[in-house]
């Protein structure tokens, strides 16, 4: 439904922390040209508990606007207050976005079965296609593959984000899971392996420097060249694992304004990298400048 190759985007601010709108839909029309199938506004990636709620509409009717109908445009309306979400998922709906992606609530650490209603609560505000979005990483709270499996009966409820970083858990969904209902890699580096366990996609952060080439390493892999999409992944990974080398998103927007777009600054209390993590950066930068075009 939404393809393969999801970018998180990141969101750019000018010099005084406010959002440069003219620099995202720059960014976006780049990403859709490069190897994005989709582009999901206002997830972690894009600094999303430091926007207002105006901010996020306001960020996807730009985007939507700068990329019309050439890739997806998936809304982040995910925060820890239920009402707070639905509120943005309502006020969004006449944008005519492809679908909208909901996080699991971040602090309040709820049970299953307040996952449960908080996620289905969302998906009743709107007939747009949801994906669910599971970091525990970020979140302190797993959402087990009971719980997604019960989410999946909700009609408009069609994917995940998982990025909790266990093959034993994506094994489990995909085992569970109706085959129509997509699992997608939260983390760049375990796209390949998520790939072999059934996944259908990456939601990536790394896209947005390398996007060309995680698709061809998706597209290798789905037409069955796995030896391809291995040496893919192995020329990749480097990257993969630099892009996290500090808080997300500090590396990748400090990559994408090396290359000449435009990321902006970083929104309090994210801060930009370090000098040393700028040494290892532009190290990093050498590395994908040295990518083959084809393998």
């Amino acid at each position: 439904m939404f393809g393969s190759i999801l970018t998180a985007m990141v969101t750019p601010f000018d010099e005084n922390q406010e959002v440069n709108y003219s620099a995202a839909a720059n960014l976006a029309q780049y990403l859709a040209a490069n190897g994005s199938d989709g582009i999901v506004i206002a997830g972690t990636t894009g600094e999303t508990p430091t926007l207002t709620m105006e901010e996020k509409y306001l960020l996807c009717r730009t985007v939507k606007e700068a990329v019309g109908d050439s890739c997806k445009v998936i809304a982040g309306v995910g925060t820890n207050s239920t009402k707070d979400s639905v509120l943005l998922t309502r006020k969004i709906d006449g944008l005519n976005l492809d679908g909208i992606m909901a996080v699991v609530p971040y602090y309040n650490k709820p049970s299953q079965e307040g996952l449960y209603q908080h996620f289905r609560t969302i998906a009743e505000a709107t007939e747009l296609p949801v994906m669910l979005y599971n970091v525990p990483g970020r979140t302190s709270a797993n959402m087990l593959p009971q719980t997604v499996c019960r989410l999946a009966e909700v009609p408009n409820i069609v994917c995940i984000k998982e990025a909790a970083g266990t093959m034993d858990q994506v094994s489990e969904l995909r085992s569970n899971l109706p085959s129509s209902f997509v699992i997608y890699a939260g983390d760049d580096s375990l796209t390949l392996p998520m790939l072999s366990l059934g996944a259908g996609g990456i939601v990536s952060v790394a896209s947005h420097i390398v996007g060309n080439k995680i698709k061809k390493m998706v597209d290798a892999f789905k037409a069955g060249n796995f030896e391809q999409a291995l040496k893919w992944h192995l020329l990749l990974f480097p990257i993969f694992r630099g892009m996290f080398i500090a808080t997300n998103p500090v590396p990748v927007k400090y990559l994408v304004n090396q290359i000449g777009l435009n990321a902006g600054d970083y929104r309090l209390p994210i801060t930009g990298p370090t000098s040393e993590e700028k040494t290892i950066l532009q190290e990093l930068l050498k590395k994908i400048q040295e990518l083959p075009e084809d393998i």
